[in-house]
């Protein structure tokens, strides 16, 4: 990978890395699975502790007289709304002589509309028995309520077009004496007259016919209508199974959870902005990543490839170490337990060659208060190899988390290799890390990834030269006035990574 320098870099990174979003939700598999089990064991433990209540249903087909087949549900959701009255809650807690208040006992029915004429009436009660009652009284109120709302629009309609021609039959009257009298008249203006007058009569005839047709449809329409208004489905108890009911809270619950899980887990990488791809952490670090371990191996067969990547570091390290002459140092950054085991291993690899002291600066002597195994080199504190100078070659550990004191580090060694665990370090204390490393004038030889996302596969190789140009390893970056100088310009040593398959294994 060739970077330029830091501010074409930040303008090429996007606003949000999806690549690194993902791993960094991967990496937090943890919440987002337990709050998924959560949510599943919560749904199920609903669905035990608070059962369903007995619940009744019924259905009736409602007619009505607008009914169109284009109809697009808006009449049956008139009946509905209509359902959800206090006029025809309190018709149904009269037939069932009960004292409850219709508003409280809305609250336990709704309806639904299956069709353009079919209502589903769904009720609960203390019991099976008073539930199918309940919808029993609530049906017949409403189908009462629908046939007099019926029967009451008829004879409207009826009343009022009846009273249409009787007024008509009072006009009709009216020209007919008109007529008489114009019989006895003379002239040609009477016979203009009386022409008019015979052609308002057969106007006002054929008006009253139809008036009077229409208001007998009126009245023979509303049996039709009354009769087409039934229950069609008596009232029934509905049976719940408790294994049904858990399942489907169990799967609600767990959908939930791991919706949540997941948004929190999202919401949190973007917030923390903890590297966790090697591209990420090498360019925050301005170092390539040359090794990547475990954090906690498990299998045996997976610690055999623990255990040969582990030698590969220790042959690099090793090999980095003889070809320095200053002192190398492992700064840790939220693995210490691995740091240490790293300095052990190279320390008995350089052990052959002469003395080799490991200087244990971890904060709480975790090195140096460990019990000792035959063969492990010797371990002194920060204060005793200051103090006493041991022969040999040294070999630092110490860490980099906040609170370290910085001065301190140039004495473990001008050399470092950064021993870092993935999504442990914001990328703003990576880049404190950078900074202050380079005011000590501590070169960096790599960095050594501990947990990393196993499906990573950006490249973690920074170089700033030519291709192909050579580097010396032992050239120490310039250091320019109010920069920090590139460790990256050095030779990357090849990244030990553990295979994390058989296909790469082989």
């Amino acid at each position: 990978m060739t970077t330029s320098t830091a501010a074409e870099s930040s303008a090429a990174a996007p606003l949000l890395d999806l690549q690194a979003l993902v791993a960094a939700v991967r990496r937090r598999r943890r919440l987002w699975c337990s709050l998924a089990l959560l949510g599943l064991l919560a749904g199920a433990t609903v669905a035990f502790l608070l059962p369903p209540p007995p619940t009744a249903v019924t259905k009736v087909l409602v007619a009505h007289e607008e009914d169109q087949p284009n109809d697009p549900g808006t009449l049956i959701r008139t009946d509905v709304a209509l359902l959800q009255t206090t006029r025809i809650a309190e018709q149904a807690l009269k037939a069932l002589r009960s004292g409850e208040k219709p508003e409280d006992f809305m609250q336990d029915y709704s309806g639904m509309g299956i069709t353009n004429n079919m209502l589903q009436i769904t009720v609960t009660g203390d019991s099976d028995a008073e539930a199918v009652a309940r919808a029993g009284a609530l049906a017949d109120a409403f189908v009462a309520d629908h046939v007099r709302r019926i029967q009451e629009a008829s004879k409207a309609e009826a009343k009022a077009l009846l009273d249409q021609r009787d007024e008509l039959k009072k006009q009709l009257s009216q020209v007919n004496r008109t007529i008489g009298d114009g019989t006895e008249a003379r002239g040609p203006g009477a016979s203009a007259d009386l022409e008019s007058l015979y052609a308002r009569r057969a106007e006002l005839t054929s008006q009253i016919t139809d008036f009077s047709q229409r208001a007998g449809e009126a009245s023979i329409g509303t049996p039709r209508l009354v009769a087409g208004t039934q229950i069609v489905d008596a009232p029934y108890a509905v049976r719940h199974s408790l294994p049904r009911t858990a399942a489907t809270d169990a799967a609600i619950g767990l959908f939930l959870g791991l919706f949540l899980g997941l948004a929190l887990a999202a919401v949190g990488a973007v917030v923390a902005d903890r590297p966790v791809l090697r591209r990420e952490i090498a360019a925050n670090l301005g170092a390539s990543v040359i090794a990547e371990l475990p954090h906690r191996p498990g299998g045996r067969w997976r610690s055999r490839r623990v255990r040969a990547s582990r030698e590969r570091l220790t042959t690099s390290l090793a090999r980095a170490v003889r070809g320095g002459g200053e002192p190398v140092s492992l700064l840790e950054l939220g693995c210490a337990r691995n740091t240490s085991a790293i300095a052990l291993d190279l320390a008995g690899a350089l052990a052959a060659e002469g003395p080799v002291v490991v200087v244990d600066g971890l904060p709480g002597r975790q090195l140096a208060d460990r019990r000792p195994k035959p063969g492990d080199p010797a371990v002194v504190t920060g204060e005793r190899a200051a103090a006493e100078s041991p022969p040999g070659r040294r070999i630092g550990v110490g860490s980099v988390a906040p609170g370290t004191a910085w001065t301190d580090l140039q004495y473990l060694g001008t050399r470092a290799v950064l021993v870092v665990r993935a999504g442990h370090g914001s990328a703003a204390w990576l880049h404190t890390v950078a900074r202050q490393l380079a005011d000590q004038r501590i070169g960096v030889i790599g960095v050594v990834l501990i947990d990393p996302d196993p499906r990573d596969r950006t490249d973690g190789t920074l170089w700033d030269g030519p291709p192909g140009t050579p580097r010396d390893r032992s050239e120490r970056p310039v250091r320019h006035k109010g920069t920090v100088p590139r460790r990256a310009e050095r030779q990357p040593m090849w990244a030990a990574r553990v295979p994390d398959s058989d296909q790469e294994a082989q």
